[in-house]
């Protein structure tokens, strides 16, 4: 029988307990080609590793001279996660720390509003990164005014930046702008989807890249989004996405 890149990673995948994926640098995604787990593997490791492209580390000599950022999107309920992907990004970047995370509103069920109780776990976290140097700034996502001065107010680490979405707010709010002025809290937009990457369209693309693999069992952790610039020029060097899901048997 032959033996194909699929059907090694259906095994790979069927007896695995987590998945690492990177997409590689994306501002060369001409030139990116799809990497399966190497078939000369003799046995399925509990972590299967898989990426589009090589990892394109920082130069160390460069590091000066670019800004490493991330954005965070926890697709479960365990802040425990966020130190996972900083440190996963850390790696595959081969950098000591990220200049800045921007945590996304972590997952909340269907008419739940966001309150600072939801936001102190994670808060929490990113804080525990800053106190170990993995993380020179961090900031928030979506917040209004209200609960942007609650977290400022309670945070040992105060958030340095807040990501407005514009598309449901074409113009920045007088009194969030006011509050961020006062307390030199950078006020950035972005167009990031409420969701990233639902686990039904996460579970799809599986089924779809890897045929025969139980991609139900497979649950999205997080998902990481970095990028790369250069300081002096303001150009992006690189940018990609780093993801995690874990198997759940059913």
């Amino acid at each position: 029988m032959e033996v194909t890149d699929n059907h090694v990673a259906s095994l790979l995948l069927n007896r695995a307990a987590q998945l690492n994926f990177h997409t590689g640098n994306l501002v060369n995604w001409r030139c990116l080609k799809k990497k399966m787990p190497s078939p000369s593997e003799e046995e399925s490791p509990d972590t299967v590793e898989c990426s589009l492209a090589q990892t394109e580390t920082v130069n160390a000599d460069e590091r000066e001279e670019l800004k490493v950022s991330a954005k965070l999107f926890i697709t479960c309920s365990d802040s425990a996660y966020i130190s996972n992907a900083v440190n996963m990004a850390c790696a595959a970047l081969d950098v000591s720390n990220l200049d800045s995370v921007i945590i996304a509103p972590p997952p909340l069920e269907d008419g739940t509003e966001l309150t600072l109780e939801h936001l102190q776990p994670y808060w929490g976290e990113l804080e525990n990164l800053v106190h170990n140097k993995q993380v020179l700034a961090i900031g928030t996502s979506d917040l209004d005014k209200t609960l942007l001065e609650q977290l400022y107010q309670w945070a040992q680490v105060k958030p340095s930046s807040n990501q407005v979405n514009l598309a449901s707010c074409c113009v920045m709010p007088p009194e969030l702008t006011a509050f961020a002025k006062e307390f030199d809290i950078q006020l950035l937009t972005h167009n990031d989807s409420k969701e990233m990457l639902s686990a039904t369209d996460f579970q799809e693309a599986i089924k779809e890249s890897i045929p025969n693999v139980r991609a139900n069992e497979w649950k999205l952790k997080w998902i990481l989004r970095y990028s790369t610039i250069v300081k002096s020029r303001g150009i992006i060097k690189s940018k990609g996405y780093i993801l995690q899901a874990k198997k759940s048997v059913l």
